[in-house]
């Protein structure tokens, strides 16, 4: 089994979804007592949000690297890194290590490639509705890529960054959310990717007319694959 890296802390609600889904899924593989072999190095988020909203992404690609490079030197075999709006500086990370980055883009992208999804909509921070580090991923995948509008954008970045980072899930924001869902049908949308970690804490595949894309799931399973990819199962 290969030692999984986790850069976690961004939130660390949704690092807690990974570091579960991770284990249950090698549990469920491997037998009840199983687990997977994972180092997490989980950082402060308060500095890093801080950077990414005055724009110092430079900032918050320092810490990430620093997290990378420890990982590895611990033994990881393998970053992967539970957090959406930080794949922007994704190439930063890559550079500092010589061990595989599993991209959160390549697993939903993959994922909806072969539910035969290519219309989707994306859910996440402003900064990965507005800007092109998540997007063009997809779209190089063969997908067509529709976000809320601005209104809508601004609703689910709020909700992500006031309520979900620290752990307050409202009816009435998952009904905000199913709303802009529904706008993104309408446009065309096949199915949603939930493009933050910590969205699918609130939305549920109950919760939406269209099917979910859990990039929090999809990354983790791509983990698990990555581990036991000599496992004799």
């Amino acid at each position: 089994m290969r030692t999984i890296g986790l850069i976690g802390g961004m939130s660390w609600e949704s690092s807690a979804e990974y570091y579960r889904i991770i284990n249950q899924q090698v549990r469920d593989r491997l037998g009840p007592l199983r687990s997977a072999q994972i180092l997490m190095y989980s950082v402060d988020f308060g500095p890093v949000e801080q950077a990414q909203h005055a724009g110092r992404w430079d900032d918050a690609a320092l810490i990430l690297e620093g997290a990378a490079r420890q990982l590895q030197a611990g033994g990881a075999e393998c970053i992967v890194l539970c957090t959406n709006t930080m794949h922007l500086v994704a190439p930063r990370i890559e550079a500092a290590v010589s061990i595989p980055f599993l991209h959160i883009a390549d697993a939903a992208g993959s994922a909806a490639v072969e539910a035969g999804t290519l219309t989707v909509g994306l859910l996440g921070t402003a900064f990965t509705m507005e800007q092109d580090f998540l997007k063009s991923r997809l779209v190089a995948q063969g997908l067509t890529v529709l976000v809320p509008n601005e209104a809508e954008r601004k609703i689910v970045h709020r909700i992500i960054y006031e309520e979900l980072c620290v752990g307050i899930i409202s009816d009435a924001s998952r009904q905000q959310y199913q709303r802009v869902i529904e706008s993104l049908a309408a446009c065309g949308a096949q199915a949603i990717i939930l493009g933050c970690t910590e969205i699918s804490l609130l939305i549920k595949p109950e919760h939406s007319a269209l099917p979910l894309l859990d990039t929090t799931e999809l990354h983790a399973q791509a983990a698990v694959a990555f581990t036991l990819e000599d496992q004799v199962i």
